[in-house]
């Protein structure tokens, strides 16, 4: 008799991790990717980047958290975007270091 609900109750896991894994925005998979990327961490700095980061700062940021010689280039360009994005940047890394340290 217990057999059929803990197929359910393993049907409802799987369902939930993927549906959570799909959700998962774009910081929070680059950090997951990366080789320390603790799940509860990775969640609190995607809270973070929702709260200072428009969508496209997300997927840029994601990239740069991704490959340090990208962030290298824009830390130096002279583009005036790209000194503005550094600088909502800067700040959801400040915020992200103070909200989520453990």
């Amino acid at each position: 008799m217990k057999k059929p609900y803990l197929a359910g109750a393993l049907s409802a896991l799987v369902l939930s991790l993927a549906t959570s894994a799909a959700m998962a925005g774009p910081i929070e998979r680059a950090c997951a990717a990366s080789a320390n990327g603790n799940r509860a961490v990775c969640g609190c700095i995607q809270q973070v980047a929702d709260m200072t980061l428009r969508g496209g700062d997300q997927r840029r940021a994601a990239k740069l958290m991704k490959d340090p010689d990208l962030a290298h280039d824009v830390w130096v360009s002279k583009r005036q975007a790209d000194d503005e994005f550094w600088d909502r940047y800067k700040n959801f890394g400040q915020m992200a270091e103070a909200y989520c340290a453990q």
